[in-house]
């Protein structure tokens, strides 16, 4: 299972995902058939990438927060 295709997130992957459509837009045969998996598996890693990218942006967002609270305690507890 994928997420949502076409999101704000997944930008970078909108081409892969057209030809997934174009794809599944053949019919069923083709589908069935696993005619489609090559672009599937385009569209899984492309839509991996883009999550790994994502979860590294949040994690230095987190952990500059984490340092901003941490120095804001630091400071409390010297002033007390």
């Amino acid at each position: 299972m994928h997420p949502h295709l076409h999101t704000k997130d997944n930008m970078a992957c909108e081409e892969v995902m057209t030809a997934l459509e174009e794809c599944h837009a053949r019919g069923f045969l083709w589908k069935s058939m696993g005619m489609c998996n090559d672009a599937k598996d385009q569209v899984t890693l492309c839509l991996r990438a883009e999550r790994l990218k994502r979860t590294a942006k949040n994690r230095e967002a987190a952990k500059a927060k984490r340092e901003k609270i941490q120095k804001a305690w630091a400071d409390i507890d010297a002033n007390s």
